[in-house]
Order: structure tokens, then sequence, then C-alpha cells
């Protein structure tokens, strides 16, 4: 009788280390999975978007354009600013008809009551011409775990960066008129989750046939 006592006394002590040993394995094995899936995020991909300019900042950019005086700088003084209509990147003429829709879109607006830079233009007809630049920088990068965007359940991209736009009309070699647009600071974030990771396109385009 004691001999049967200790024996399943010992059993019921095996079950217990058994058990706990399969909790600790299945912690560790959570713990485990939780770094593999959260960590290497240098590894994550980056990437940048550059258009060809002299200005490394939109403030150097409105800097630039704001030294053009309508009326004063000459078109020849252009190239050296900054704005190049001829060898410059990035660089598009307007034809006179876009130019008068761009800055004159309303017909009933009394030609008195524009600008006199765009007076100017209208009066030139097709002698006045207008150029439109545009500058940009934008950085791009992957954010969170490293195997979360390598299987595709879920990327989450971050930018940053600037653009700019500007219109400079000209005639008879001289700056009629400038305006310029943009965005200082861009900052966008992007989220994406796929619960079926690697396997959501096909998840999807077998559900897309079920339907038909």
């Amino acid at each position: 009788m004691l001999w049967r006592l200790i024996f399943v006394k010992g059993a019921g002590q095996g079950r217990v280390d058994s058990a706990c040993m399969k909790a600790n394995l299945w912690h560790a094995g959570w713990w485990v999975l939780s770094l593999f899936l959260s960590g290497c995020t240098s590894l994550l991909p980056s990437g940048s978007s550059v258009t060809a300019s002299p200005f490394q900042s939109f403030a150097e950019a409105q800097a630039a354009v704001e030294r053009l005086e309508p009326f004063r700088t000459r078109e020849s003084e252009l190239p050296a600013l900054g704005f190049d209509p001829r060898e410059g990147k990035n660089v598009t003429q307007i034809a006179y008809p876009e130019i008068v829709a761009r800055l004159a879109p309303h017909a009933g607006v009394p030609i008195d009551s524009l600008d006199a830079g765009i007076r100017a233009c209208i009066e030139a007809r097709s002698a006045c011409r207008a150029y439109l630049f545009r500058f940009d920088r934008s950085t791009r990068k992957r954010q969170g775990g490293f195997w979360l965007d390598f299987l595709n359940i879920r990327r989450v991209t971050y930018t940053t960066g600037w653009w700019f736009e500007t219109l400079v009309v000209v005639s008879d070699g001289v700056v009629l008129f400038r305006n310029y647009a943009g965005e200082a600071r861009m900052e966008k974030l992007e989220r994406q989750t796929n619960p079926l990771g690697p396997f959501q396109s096909a998840g999807e385009a077998a559900g897309a046939v079920l339907r038909r």
C-alpha cells in the first residue's frame, strides 16, 4: 500500500513538472517570437525623391523668388537667381492662352482690377511668356518591426519633405509677374495591415473569383 501511495504521488508530481515545463516553453516561445517580429528595424527599406533644384529647402526657394521684382528684374537675370527657363530642370513653358486662363480666369472681372503685371501680359498677347518651375524633396522611411513588414503583415511608411512651385511671367525681356505656392513641411504617415500576410493577395484574388 505504501509503495502504491509513493507511486501515485510521484506520478502526480511528474504531471505537474511536465505542465510547468510546457507553460515555460510556451512563454519562452512567445517571447522569442515577439523579439523576432519586432527586431531588425535597421533592415527596413527607405528611399528618397529629389527633383533637380538649386535650392536645399522651401525657405531658400521662397527667398529667391521674392527677389524677383516685377518690371525691374530682367529675364537674363533669372538663371543667376535659380530660375533658368532654358537650361534649368523641371521647368514648363506655358502657352499664352493658358497664361490668361491661369491669371485671369473670370472674363467678367474688369482688366483694371488685375495686377499690373497681368494686365501688361494680356496686352502683350503672344509676346508674353510664362515659366512654371517646380522643385521638391521627400524622404520615405518604413517603421515598425522588420519581420512584420517583410511578411507583409503590417507596414508603416513615414514620408517627410517639401515642394515649391512658382510661376514667372515675362515679356520683352522683363519679369512682369511672379507668384508661388507650395508646402514648407510635408509629413504623411501611411499604415497598411494585412491579416493574411504574404497570402493576402491570394486570398483577395480567391474572394474575387468566388464573387463572380
